[in-house]
């Protein structure tokens, strides 16, 4: 009888998955390159199943290794939150959190649902909104905690939490990444559009039409669940019922952001320094767990 994988298998895994290849995987874990391949074949072998394709350039998930992913996501963010939970102590107190609407889907809700249940005492007030508003609100007092986007992070006085690629994302059950030209989303006024998003089709002679325009994620996640139009995503805030397009599809990556987390320099609290740690183990790598409350 095969035995459970292990959790430290599923971690290297989810890591691959998420890096797209085992070279960038092994920097993020920490680990020799080797020593992570070696897991993963020893991952497949357990399974009795291939999980990834060998492209030239990186690897991909095969059917078997996608349906792996959300549980191999569940288990590690279980083994995560029990880690922690055993580990806390009784707090109470306010904290104050600015978060990217991005994350209000994905990561948000896993973080909360976690923290709530082991710091229950604790009063968290969030706040979704762009970078700079949140980093204007911390500086005026406003905010205890800030995660925010930022695509030259040297010299800031934040923490790299991950740095996410962002990438083309059409919905499961449309076929709008098919047209001809292409249907995209943009927002109403956005430098970033234009210098990354638009400049990347140009480059790759990809024909597009403007088929939606608005002024939040929010109608990012309309305009591709509808299937009205492609849009550009940060990878881990692809919504339920959408994918990611890849090189193979003819669909390069966009850019890449770092996630920073700022605190506050006007003190800290154990509340405070509590939620921070959990929303760095929230952003390690293949941490973005689908475990509710």
């Amino acid at each position: 009888m095969a035995h459970p994988p292990d959790s430290d298998l599923l971690r290297s895994f989810l890591a691959i998955a998420e890096a797209g290849s085992v070279t960038a995987a092994a920097e993020r874990l920490g680990r020799t390159q080797s020593a992570v391949s070696m897991q993963i074949a020893r991952l497949e072998e357990n399974l009795g199943q291939q999980l990834f394709d060998r492209l030239p350039r990186g690897v991909a998930l095969t059917a078997r290794g996608a349906q792996l992913l959300p549980y191999a996501r569940r288990v590690t963010g279980l083994i995560e939150e029990a880690a922690t939970a055993l580990r806390s102590r009784p707090l109470d107190g306010p904290v104050r959190i600015g978060i990217p609407q991005d994350y209000s889907e994905t990561v948000l809700p896993g973080i909360l649902s976690a923290f709530s249940r082991r710091y229950p005492a604790v009063e968290v007030t969030v706040r979704l909104d762009y970078s700079v508003p949140q980093l204007k609100a911390m500086a005026a007092g406003e905010l205890d905690l800030a995660v925010v986007f930022e695509w030259k992070p040297a010299g800031t006085k934040g923490e790299i939490l991950c740095v996410e690629p962002t990438v083309w994302v059409t919905s499961d059950r449309h076929a709008q990444h098919l047209q001809t030209p292409l249907p995209i989303a943009v927002y109403f006024s956005s430098d970033w559009c234009q210098a990354n998003m638009i400049a990347s089709l140009d480059r790759h002679g990809i024909p597009y039409r403007v088929a939606f325009e608005c002024d939040t994620v929010g109608g990012f996640f309309a305009a591709v669940r509808s299937g009205l139009a492609v849009v550009a995503l940060s990878r881990s805030t692809i919504p339920d019922g959408c994918r990611e397009l890849t090189l193979a599809e003819g669909f390069p990556a966009v850019d890449s952001s770092s996630v920073m987390l700022h605190r506050s320099s006007r003190g800290t609290s154990p509340a405070v320094d509590a939620l921070a740690e959990a929303i760095r183990v929230a952003f390690r790598p293949g941490a973005f767990t689908e475990v509710e409350g």
